[in-house]
């Protein structure tokens, strides 16, 4: 079996084309500047080691999605002789509000309750439903297509961990409450531990530690989320890339009566402009900033230490939610490839039973990173949301 796995954003489209027999990724690639100039597919084959790009305008994603299935069934860079090699559709979704609790095969009816969420995901939900009706519009309406939510893993959250001291009736008529998200890449990744470990997740207390340009933090008590870092949206939590994450809320106010700031301006400023970025005034970038705090840059070197000080005070706080933990794991670009901040997180939770072996540390890939005397286990585990999405899609379709 042969699922194609998307992830449509507003003007882009990654994708995977994954043979479920060997779980080995037969192609990927990206499109890029989808309905702007300068539009571009970035095509590579694993098995050949072999990249392609090519320029092409691409005004909708139903054209990106045909350059897409052009290039898997490409007679020179291709991996498929055709598209009914493809069994199957799995689409990343980012919310699913309270509908969704677990993947789920596309109807009509899903579709509708998609577009239902997107005024909680504005920026995303209506693009992964474009995705979903240009495969539609490409392959055909008999492609089974399955959706797999960010959100669907957070629904066993407990309503004293979900719930915002707000007026009730805003939970009830408006469905404000806490989501989350990266939902597949922290049930992946709680998985695979269970697994390094020998044991069964449903045995295990485990901190889900996911850090990158976006980051999260989820307390997983046997194979199930009990509390996570995001929110409503995937501003709340500790600070990220471009992202204040969590603020006094009378801020806000302050800062529109004083600037004369507009909702949406606001809205721009706590999500493309705050976070690491807004802190160091370097970049976004991770690397940037460990480049210029090495150079003695004070800002960078704070927004380091703010990052590493209030990831560790989620992971502290899920410990005691947990009563108790098995294992931490750290994933995703800056929880697996940035030694100095899995180091800086753990670092003075010896008191706790959490001891890091810092030579193993420096190690990256999937590791095992724990310091002999340490009573909970430190892994590094690579996030694969995709090979989440395609099993759940191999196995609803099936």
């Amino acid at each position: 079996m042969k699922i194609f796995v998307i992830n449509a954003g507003s003007s882009s489209l990654k994708y995977q084309l994954i043979d479920m027999e060997t779980e080995k990724v037969m192609a990927k690639g990206l499109c890029e500047r989808i309905g702007i100039e300068g539009s571009k597919l970035t095509h590579k084959n694993p098995a050949k080691d072999l990249e392609v790009k090519i320029e092409k305008p691409m005004e909708n994603h139903t054209d990106a999605i045909k350059m897409v299935l052009d290039a898997l069934t490409d007679g020179k860079h291709g991996v498929i002789s055709s598209l009914s090699e493809i069994s199957a559709v799995g689409h990343r979704v980012v919310h699913g509000g309270e509908t969704f609790s677990k993947s789920t095969l596309i109807t009509e009816e899903v579709k509708k309750a998609i577009e239902d969420c997107s005024e909680f995901a504005p920026l995303h939900n209506p693009a992964n439903l474009i995705g979903i009706n240009a495969i539609e519009q490409a392959m055909g309406k008999d492609i089974p297509q399955v959706a797999v939510f960010d959100t669907a893993f957070h629904q066993t959250m407990p309503k004293e961990a979900f719930m915002y001291g707000l007026p009730y009736e805003y939970y009830e008529k408006d469905k404000i409450r806490r989501y989350g998200f990266h939902g597949t890449s922290h049930r992946f990744v709680s998985a695979e531990a269970a697994k390094v470990l020998g044991k069964k997740v449903t045995e295990l207390n485990i901190i889900t530690v996911h850090l990158g340009n976006g980051s999260s933090v989820a307390a997983v008590k046997g194979g199930k989320c009990i509390d996570t870092s995001m929110g409503f949206t995937p501003l709340a939590g500790m600070l990220m890339g471009t992202r204040c994450g969590c603020i006094d809320p009378a801020i806000i106010p302050v800062l529109m009566n004083k600037y004369n700031l507009s909702a949406d301006d606001i809205n721009n400023i706590m999500n493309k402009k705050s976070g690491v970025a807004g802190i160091s005034g370097v970049s976004s970038d991770f690397r940037d900033l460990d480049k210029a705090a090495a150079e003695g840059n004070e800002r960078a070197r704070l927004a380091l230490d703010m990052f590493m000080y209030q990831t560790k005070a989620y992971v502290a706080s899920y410990a005691a939610a947990l009563g108790g933990v098995d294992a931490i794991v750290f994933t995703a670009g800056v929880g697996e490839n940035s030694p100095e901040v899995r180091e800086g997180v753990v670092k003075g939770m010896e008191f706790m039973g959490i001891k890091m072996d810092t030579e193993k540390n420096k190690v990256r890939g999937t590791v095992d990173v724990t310091a002999a005397d340490s009573k909970t286990k430190i892994l590094v585990i690579p996030t694969n949301e995709e090979l989440m999405i395609a099993k759940d899609t191999a196995e609803l379709v099936k």
